[in-house]
């Protein structure tokens, strides 16, 4: 389908064909292309920053592809779970190049899915979902777009300069899926607010804001709750201006609306607290060790070195590469060295008294004998006297 593209205030015409190519009968849309090119934006920035968190790019390789395929199946649920209409089939229901999915069902799904598989691959978690909320505001800036090409996710009338028509606004506008404010009244023929590209803009304000903030990050987790409460405010006014919301069923409650203002309120208190916590500390990132089925085998004989969280990029690829290959040269065979103690003696005796050396024996002279003894040396002394 082709749609003539209007901005009347700003004297621009677009004339854009939704479909990008066809290979052998099968059209391949713009919508899915610009999603596509927003998503490799977000893993090339992911992938070069992984070290700067703490998370080995390979392992991060697993955690990515399952958030991603879960955050596509989670969006489309959500979607179809709130449609203002009734599929007519289940292909329908998958069917996703005609649009018709929720990026807060995307959220959803790539970080609870995503967590788990953090989990299995050892990659820490807070500092993951800092890492992946600044992918998604790449993402979901770039791949907003696909609504221009797809001419949905327009908001009111305007007399604003930048105000859009087409014949895909006012097609849509005629039929009994539009969803308006009450009170609110819409003329199709007018133009209205492009509220796909004020968000792609908020989004990719938010990404400049916390890409130049992230290495004064005080506490892992703190990014992603500053995107939770970024897009929160931004996705709630940009909400109420859309004629195409997800209502909550049974009620005039536009589900996004409810969604943004509950989690951004929820982010703030756990920012606030998260502060407090931290302040006057320097927050110290772990760095990513490769290979941790030789770091549990090492155990205590190996340690994982940390930097600030504001160290420069280049300063963390070099101590990380330092650290890995210190881990690598480690030799596990090696017996490990022990701190020696005081060895004990084989056999313990009791220390012996010294002997006392005997006394010569002293002859014993009878009482009966002592009057032959004195007569015996007088005689004797008699004879010394003549001599």
């Amino acid at each position: 389908m082709v749609y003539h593209v209007q901005f009347p205030g700003l004297g621009w015409e677009f004339t854009i064909d939704r479909v990008a190519l066809s290979v052998g009968g099968f059209n391949i849309y713009w919508y899915g292309v610009i999603i596509a090119v927003g998503m490799l934006l977000a893993l090339l920035y992911a992938f070069r920053h992984a070290v700067d968190f703490g998370i080995d790019a390979d392992r991060l390789v697993d955690v990515v592809a399952i958030g991603t395929v879960m955050a596509i199946v989670c969006a489309r649920i959500y979607y179809v779970a709130m449609a203002p209409f009734q599929y007519q089939s289940f292909w329908e229901m998958v069917d996703i190049r005609l649009g018709g999915i929720a990026i807060y069902g995307a959220v959803i799904g790539a970080f609870v899915f995503g967590g788990l598989a953090a989990k299995w691959r050892k990659v820490p978690l807070l500092p993951l979902f800092d890492l992946v909320a600044l992918g998604f505001l790449i993402g979901q800036g770039v791949g907003r777009w696909g609504n221009f090409v797809n001419q949905e996710a327009f908001g009111t009338n305007t007399t604003l300069p930048w105000g859009m028509y087409s014949e895909g606004t006012e097609a849509y506008l005629r039929s009994v899926q539009v969803t308006l404010p009450a009170g609110v009244t819409i003329d199709p023929t007018l133009p209205v607010h492009p509220t796909f590209f004020y968000e792609s803009l908020w989004c990719l304000i938010g990404f400049v804001v916390l890409a130049l903030y992230v290495k004064r990050r005080r506490f892992h987790g703190q990014i992603f709750l500053l995107y939770v409460i970024w897009y929160g405010l931004g996705r709630s006014w940009i909400e109420g201006l859309r004629t195409d919301s997800l209502l909550i069923t049974g009620t005039d409650l536009r589900a996004s609306q409810v969604v943004a203002f509950a989690t951004a309120f929820a982010a703030f208190l756990l920012l606030v607290a998260g502060l407090r916590r931290t302040r006057g500390q320097v927050l110290r990132v772990p760095l990513a060790v490769r290979d941790i089925r030789k770091q549990a085998r090492a155990g205590d004989r190996f340690s994982v070195d940390t930097l600030p969280a504001n160290a420069p990029h280049a300063e963390f690829v070099a101590a990380t590469e330092a650290m890995n290959r210190r881990l690598d040269s480690l030799d596990l065979d090696a017996p490990e060295i022990e701190e020696l103690e005081d060895p004990e003696p084989a056999m313990t005796q009791e220390p012996q008294e010294a002997e006392e050396p005997e006394e010569p024996e002293q002859e014993t002279v009878t009482a009966a004998e002592e009057p032959a003894a004195e007569e015996a040396a007088e005689a004797e002394d008699g004879s010394k006297t003549e001599a």
